[in-house]
């Protein structure tokens, strides 16, 4: 008769917990993280250690051993998930890589294969006593085998790429991708500590304080893909020089945790970054945020799903409403038709404008209107503000109405009597002698928020794309 195992009977009651949440498992499900455990566990228990040799052994030493099978000339899915555990830049552990390969097992649904191979294999299965291991008695085998091919029938959606911490913890950091256009210098200060890459400062007006994603206190993790895992001195600097002039995509991983406190394993590497820096604090939010807002952007560019191109009526420019400059315009797309009014010298260039644009909060220069055309109806389109340039669509096609890079771009603001509208003025024809020739493009967003994020990014992307003059 086969003894009773309570880890077997402990993760029994782990599945039935998870499969009563309904829905895809995912790295926010409360239960995870105790089944990872129990799954660890029981991969451990009765595992023999050598009696010479100073490699502890791990359950990851039977694992890259099992046979490498093939179906059609290709990797299983089994031996794919062991090589990509493996060869992750992101763990340097056999703890890590194998609870790399159990996430990755969960999702793929091969750990129960795994535990099948080992059965089948005589020199790997001498890794665990009979007595007192679960993989290697016969009789508790079985039933262990039948629970993971139940979880087999469960769908599991986790952030495989959230890997860096498995070395130290099952609790996983909240991590988020930020992509950002090229610049020259993007603001953050940075500090090594064993092998990690913080941010210690987001500098005052620079590109990561635009994009309103990095706080202090932030770990970068990858960079274009790269891992920074175990990182030397310097290493994130010489990447983003090799990089420059290229957009720009961050893996970043928070320091503050879902509940809003610090993620736990961070605490001892903050610990030594305090005595580094005693100035170091911890950065809750942007400075150009308030704490209860939600997060808009994810990176250096941002796709609207909706906007109008329209006709402005008088009312909207009149004279000190608009809170940018403008020139001469003649009517583009449905555009207004504005002209400036200076009280000052000739107006500048349409390169001099774009760069004065990025201060469109301070300008005071007054707008009025011109006569207008006869009216037009309103078009919806697709925004879409990319690190080199604007596209304008059509909403049911996704027809390209028009292109304009960022030197193009003259000047961009919003209506302060209608806190959805804005518009952006363009170089209708920059190659004629005086480049006097304008087009104001008005366009009304779904909402102020949406309303104030473009003219951001705007902003910010024709004030860090100069070299592409």
């Amino acid at each position: 008769m086969a003894r009773k195992e309570p880890l077997l009977s402990a993760l029994k009651g782990g599945v039935l917990r998870l499969r009563e949440g309904g829905g895809p498992c995912t790295d926010t499900s409360p239960h995870l993280a105790s089944l990872c455990q129990l799954l660890e566990s029981i991969l451990r228990k009765g595992l023999q250690q050598p009696a010479w040799g100073f490699r502890r052994r791990d359950y990851w030493h039977w694992l890259e051993q099992l046979p490498t099978g093939t179906s059609g000339g290709r990797p299983t899915p089994l031996s794919a998930s062991i090589q990509q555990a493996g060869s992750c830049q992101g763990v340097r552990t056999a703890q890590g890589r194998g609870r790399h390969f159990l996430r990755l097992a969960l999702q793929r649904k091969v750990l129960a294969a795994a535990v099948q191979q080992l059965a089948q294999t005589p020199r790997l299965l001498e890794f665990y006593d009979p007595v007192s291991s679960i993989l290697g008695n016969e009789d508790l085998l079985e039933p262990f085998l039948s629970l993971l091919l139940v979880m087999t029938e469960m769908d599991f959606s986790l952030d495989l790429q959230n890997c860096s911490f498995l070395d130290e913890s099952w609790l996983l950091p909240v991590c988020i991708t930020y992509e950002t256009v090229p610049c020259r210098a993007l603001g953050m200060v940075l500090r090594y500590v064993d092998g990690r890459v913080f941010v210690t400062e987001v500098l005052p007006e620079s590109q990561a304080e635009v994009d309103e994603v990095v706080l202090a206190g932030d770990i970068l993790d990858e960079i274009n893909g790269c891992s920074l895992r175990n990182a030397y001195n310097g290493q994130a600097g010489a990447m983003l020089q090799k990089l420059k002039g290229q957009p720009l995509s961050f893996r970043l991983l928070r320091w503050r945790w879902h509940d809003g406190e610090v993620y736990e394993p961070l605490l001892p590497y903050l610990k030594v970054l305090k005595e580094k820096e005693p100035q170091f604090q911890l950065q809750r939010s942007p400075r150009h945020r308030g704490e209860g807002e939600p997060w808009g952007l994810h990176g250096g560019r941002r796709r609207m799903s909706r906007g109008s191109l329209l006709w402005c009526p008088p009312a909207l420019f009149s004279p000190g409403c608009f809170t940018t400059c403008a020139t001469w315009a003649r009517p583009a797309l449905g555009s207004a038709v504005a002209k400036r009014c200076w009280t000052g010298p000739s107006p500048p260039c349409w390169r001099g404008m774009r760069q004065r644009g990025v201060l469109w909060k301070q300008s005071s220069a007054a707008v009025v209107m011109g006569p207008l055309p006869p009216p037009s109806p309103i078009q919806e389109v697709l925004f879409d503000v990319k690190e080199a340039e604007v596209l304008i669509r059509e909403k049911p096609s996704s027809k390209l109405l028009c292109r304009y890079p960022y030197p193009t771009i003259s000047c961009v603001g919003r209506c302060m009597d209608s806190s959805n509208v804005f518009a952006f003025c363009v170089a209708a024809s920059p190659e004629s002698p005086d480049r006097s020739t304008f087009d104001c493009l008005v366009f009304a967003s779904s909402s102020e928020q949406e309303c104030e994020e473009i003219i951001r990014r705007i902003a910010a992307g024709f004030k860090h794309t100069e070299w592409f003059v």
